[in-house]
C-alpha cells in the first residue's frame, strides 16, 4: 500500500498541474469562461481581430470572441467602465486615464499597431480647398481631435516636434471618427486628425495631408487591453485569444491583399474605399516600450489629466508576451 501511495501522489500532482495549465476546472472550481467581448473602432488597427474571427482562428483555439463595434473612444470607455466589454482596442493614454480613475482597472497585453515606413497610424488631414499644405499652415487653425485620447496626444507631440509652439496649436473636440471625417470633408473644420482608412478616404476625395506620424513614430501606437479581473479570471482564454490573434497578424502580413476589403465588410467603413485601400503591416508580438509609456504619463501630468504618475507595471501586463 505504501508503495502505491509513493507513486500515486506525484502522479496526482502532475494531473492537477496539467489540468490547471489547460484551463480545466478542478473539483469544486468553476470552469474558466471561454468567451470575450472586445470593443473595436472602425479603423485599420482592428483588422487582425476580424481576420481571426472570419478565419476561424478563435474557434480553433476553443474560444468565442464577440467584436463590439464602437464609433469612438468615449463610447468604448463607457462600455469598459460598465463591464459591457472585457477588452478593447485602445492605447496607453486611455489605459492610464482609466487606471488613474480608480474604479475599473485595465492592462495592455499587446501592441496592435505602430507606424511603419510609409505606413502612418495617424494623419493631420486638411479640408479640400482649405489652402493648407504643410504644418506651418496649421498655426492658429482649429484641428478636430478626440480630446484626451491618443489622437490628442499624438497631434500635440507631432506638432511640437515639427516646430509649432503651444500658442500655435488649437484643437476642437470631435470624439467620433466618422463625424470628424464628415466635418472635415464638408469644410466645417479646416483640419482633423484621422486614422486609416478614413484618412485615405479623405485624401481620395480631395483632402490634403499636412503631416503624419511616420516622422516621429515613437509617439504613435495602439494596443489591446483587458480589464484586470478578466486577466485574472480567464488567463488561458486570453492566451488562446493572443495565439489566434498572432496567427491572424502573420496571415495579414503575408498576404494583405486577401483581406483588403474586410473593413468595408465589417467595420462601418464607407464602400467608396472598396478595392482601393491597402492594409498596413502589423507588429508581431510586441508591447509598448517603457520610454513610450513614460512619455504618455508625462504628457498626462503636464495636461493635468492625472495627479500622480503610474508605473509601467501598472499599465502593461508583460506575462502574456513571455
Amino acid at each position: 500500500m505504501n508503495r502505491h501511495r509513493r507513486w500515486f501522489a506525484p502522479f496526482l500532482l502532475v494531473v492537477v498541474l496539467a489540468l490547471t495549465a489547460a484551463g480545466c476546472a478542478l473539483p469544486g472550481q468553476s470552469p474558466e469562461p471561454k468567451t470575450l467581448k472586445i470593443g473595436v473602432l472602425p479603423i485599420a488597427d482592428v483588422v487582425p481581430m476580424y481576420v481571426a474571427q472570419q478565419g476561424g482562428f478563435f474557434t480553433q483555439e476553443g474560444i468565442q470572441v464577440e467584436l463590439v463595434p464602437v464609433a469612438g473612444g468615449t463610447e468604448r470607455d463607457a462600455l469598459i467602465q460598465s463591464g459591457g466589454l472585457d477588452g478593447q482596442l485602445n492605447e496607453v493614454l486611455t489605459t492610464l486615464l482609466t487606471n488613474a480613475g480608480g474604479n475599473v482597472q485595465v492592462k495592455i497585453v499587446t501592441t496592435a499597431r505602430r507606424p511603419f515606413p510609409n505606413q502612418p497610424l495617424f494623419y493631420i488631414v486638411t479640408a479640400p480647398n482649405s489652402g493648407i499644405t504643410d504644418v506651418q499652415g496649421l498655426k492658429g487653425v482649429e484641428i478636430a481631435i478626440a480630446e484626451n485620447t491618443v489622437v490628442h496626444y499624438v497631434a500635440d507631440r507631432v506638432l511640437q516636434h515639427a516646430g509649432l509652439s503651444a500658442n500655435d496649436i488649437r484643437f476642437t473636440n470631435v470624439p467620433k471618427i466618422p463625424v470628424r471625417f464628415e466635418l472635415l470633408m464638408s469644410g466645417q473644420v479646416k483640419a482633423a486628425v484621422l486614422p486609416d482608412p478614413f484618412a485615405s478616404l479623405a485624401v481620395l476625395q480631395g483632402a490634403g495631408v499636412a503631416i503624419n506620424d511616420t516622422s516621429y513614430p515613437e509617439v504613435s501606437h495602439s494596443v489591446i487591453s483587458f480589464r484586470t479581473e478578466v486577466l485574472k479570471d480567464r488567463p488561458n482564454t486570453i492566451k488562446a485569444f493572443l495565439r489566434a490573434y498572432d496567427k491572424a497578424v502573420q496571415a495579414l502580413n503575408q498576404n494583405p491583399d486577401k483581406y483588403k476589403d474586410i473593413l468595408v465588410q465589417t467595420a462601418r467603413v464607407p464602400e467608396a474605399l472598396q478595392g482601393r485601400y491597402t492594409l498596413p503591416s502589423y507588429p508581431e508580438k510586441e508591447l509598448p516600450s517603457e520610454a513610450q509609456v513614460a512619455d504618455v504619463v508625462q504628457w498626462a501630468l503636464d495636461k493635468g489629466l492625472i495627479q500622480k504618475p503610474l508605473s509601467y507595471d501598472q499599465l502593461v501586463d508583460t506575462s502574456f508576451r513571455k
